[in-house]
């Protein structure tokens, strides 16, 4: 098993009273799976996904990490499995402004300590792969919102994560470039067994889930 969360309970104190963000969450992901999360907004979707990747702390019940309890950690020890082991992509890209195509890619590898000749090494293939060779040296700005995406998405890749967290990954971008980007996440899903969830508002994304949880008002309905 991949992650377990266990009767997860998530909530913030507003005049008083507890407004709850997730109730009563069981969730068991093992490593492959491609798991649609759905629901309103306000539903408790980001909040999921945030938990999942240890950006969010919770108020009850645990969570089991490739057999760690997350919830017992460090803040330290987390932040170290999850960069060594999750990749994000956001609906907002996320890149960072002052940097290159090839300098956002290479932040991650930065973190982790990987020596200068292997970052190159592994740029130079995400480049490759993503083809976006010859965009290496523009900036943010300079790239329309489908090349912002799959930069965002190159850069969660690069240190070969086993779980990617995709929130509303196509959200900015056209049909085209969607479904580009849909079709790559099935590919890393199904040739590299990257286990993937993802939060979306779309059917038609959603589908390419092998199982799509649906939230409500913070519970799995």
């Amino acid at each position: 098993m991949l992650l377990e969360l266990k009767n997860i309970y998530k909530w913030v104190t507003s005049g008083g009273s507890r407004v709850f963000l997730l109730k009563h969450i069981n969730l068991a992901v093992a490593e492959g799976e491609f798991i649609s999360v759905m629901g309103p907004s306000g539903s408790g979707k980001s909040t999921l996904l945030n938990v999942i990747g240890m950006l969010d702390n919770f108020n009850e019940g645990t969570y089991t990490f490739l057999d760690e309890p997350v919830h017992q950690l460090k803040e330290k020890h987390r932040a170290h499995l999850y960069k060594a082991y999750i990749g994000f992509v956001f609906q907002a890209y996320h890149l960072i402004d002052e940097l290159t195509v090839y300098e956002n890619l290479e932040t991650p590898l930065l973190y982790q300590k990987v020596k200068s000749s292997e970052r190159k090494a592994l740029v130079a293939d995400m480049l490759d792969r993503f083809q976006m060779v010859g965009k290496k040296d523009l900036f943010p700005s300079q790239l329309s919102g489908g090349q912002q995406q799959l930069v965002g998405i190159a850069r969660a890749l690069i240190t070969k994560p086993k779980l990617i967290l995709a929130d509303e990954p196509t959200g900015n971008l056209n049909s085209s470039q969607g479904e580009e980007i849909m079709q790559l996440f099935k590919q890393l899903n199904e040739e590299e067994g990257v286990t993937i969830i993802q939060v979306t508002h779309s059917e038609k994304n959603a589908a390419y889930g092998s199982r799509i949880i649906n939230l409500l008002d913070g519970v799995a309905v």
